[in-house]
């Protein structure tokens, strides 16, 4: 509890009490754009279908169905499958046991994944034009920084902020607003790369733009309210960004 208070105290000072940027701090902002913040899950890398999978295996096995269109609306939230499902039985269940099988089912899955299409792309554009990046994930900093480094993305970033950083997960906009502090960016100077629905929410919660490229998983919802709405990220440019 004192690490979280401490935690979402660093936000709090970090957002009220941050010094002015000095001059030529960052390159001129290209239509309104200096920043672009990348959710992780789903959209760098395609671990949604397998987390759910492996998920819908473990429902299964205690039987009690886990359907896509349910999973989906949790996408990128503070859901706990393993709360939900102890609620559905009654009873506590033997958690060591089963998330050693649910990681090793996704590691199995995951083992040669390479980013989604169009991410070092989009990536090697940004930094071409002048723009900072960060990745705002509700999932763990081991989880994300070691795919992050395992798929040698992390020249690319210049920040990322995770759960652990403001205790908060999507549709809270405090990891947007946390990667944008860190950026030195004002929110209005960001544009955020999402797949989920909590997603979307939060960066409208944080005041910022949004590009929807949804992934297998969300890809059957209503995005309503997206700046941009695209099927993948190779359907679109860094510069299409500034117009």
């Amino acid at each position: 509890m004192a690490v979280l208070e401490m935690s979402i105290l660093s936000l709090q000072i970090a957002l009220t009490a941050r010094p002015s940027l000095p001059p030529m701090a960052l390159p001129a902002a290209k239509g309104g754009v200096r920043a672009l913040i990348f959710d992780f899950d789903g959209l760098i890398l395609d671990t949604e279908v397998a987390i759910f999978d492996a998920w819908r295996e473990i429902y299964e096995d205690h039987g009690i169905p886990l359907t896509l269109e349910t999973w989906a609306q949790y996408v990128g939230s503070d859901f706990d499958p393993k709360v939900e499902l102890e609620q559905f039985l009654g009873r506590a269940l033997d958690w060591a046991t089963l998330t050693d099988r649910r990681r090793k089912r996704v590691n199995d899955i995951l083992m040669d994944k390479q980013p989604m299409p169009g991410v070092r792309e989009r990536l090697r554009e940004a930094h071409e034009h002048g723009l900072v990046c960060a990745v705002a994930s509700s999932s763990s900093h081991s989880w994300v920084d070691g795919w992050v480094d395992r798929l040698e993305l992390r020249s690319y970033f210049s920040h990322v902020s995770c759960l652990e950083d403001t205790g908060k997960a999507k549709p809270d906009p405090s990891l947007f607003l946390h990667a944008a502090a860190a950026l030195s960016v004002d929110p209005a100077e960001a544009i955020v790369l999402e797949d989920s629905l909590n997603g979307l929410r939060a960066a409208h919660a944080a005041g910022m733009r949004c590009v929807v490229v949804p992934c297998d998983v969300t890809r059957h919802l209503a995005f309503d309210g997206a700046w941009k709405h695209h099927r993948s990220m190779v359907e679109f440019t860094v510069p299409d960004l500034f117009v």
